[in-house]
């Protein structure tokens, strides 16, 4: 779980290119705010991946918590933040402008935790329903969980909607779990 130094960075210039043609103006502040953060990170990282992803070996039994606020904030390469990014630009607008900044700059910090902790508690379960003690050392970074609880948001206060996942139409209130089935298979881990 190392970045690649030294090439372009296409990933970061096609979402700094869609910021650009949403328009600064038009993002709310914490969802801006957000972009920011995990922009700068990327750009600029606290430390290096190993040291700041989250695992039931780091977090757990060295207690080292800070990882469970550093890890939704760092991605493993560009496209990972691109990905990342795009997802939270789009349900940020979504969901900040329907639940004000402050309650939403909450359900963000909130989100961002508790991901760490329910990653380390599924595979705390895994290591001991599988009898598989490797599942302590999956270290995980990234947006993606905080991003998969606000979609279950927008679907509660956003219902009837239809998404296309893998170019199927399916009920928002399913697609979240199809597109968390999609993404395992597309890229595990």
């Amino acid at each position: 779980m190392q970045r690649r130094q030294g090439r372009v960075n296409a990933g970061l210039l096609l979402l700094l290119y869609q910021i650009s043609q949403v328009g600064l103006q038009n993002i709310p502040c914490v969802t801006l705010g957000v972009l920011a953060l995990n922009i700068f990170l990327f750009l600029n990282p606290v430390r290096p991946l190993h040291e700041v992803c989250i695992s039931v070996h780091e977090g757990f039994y060295r207690k080292n918590w800070q990882r469970l606020l550093l890890s939704p904030v760092h991605h493993a390469d560009d496209w990972h933040l691109y990905y990342n990014m795009i997802s939270m630009l789009w349900k940020g607008i979504m969901l900040e402008k329907k639940l004000k900044s402050i309650w939403f700059a909450y359900i963000i910090a909130v989100f961002s935790v508790l991901i760490g902790v329910v990653y380390m508690v599924l595979e705390f379960m895994l290591v001991k329903i599988l009898d598989d003690p490797s599942y302590e050392m999956n270290c995980a970074v990234g947006f993606s969980g905080v991003l998969f609880a606000l979609k279950v948001l927008n679907n509660h206060y956003n219902p009837g909607r239809v998404s296309s996942v893998l170019g199927l139409q399916i009920s928002s209130k399913y697609a979240c779990w199809v597109e968390l089935v999609a993404i395992h298979l597309i890229s595990p881990g």
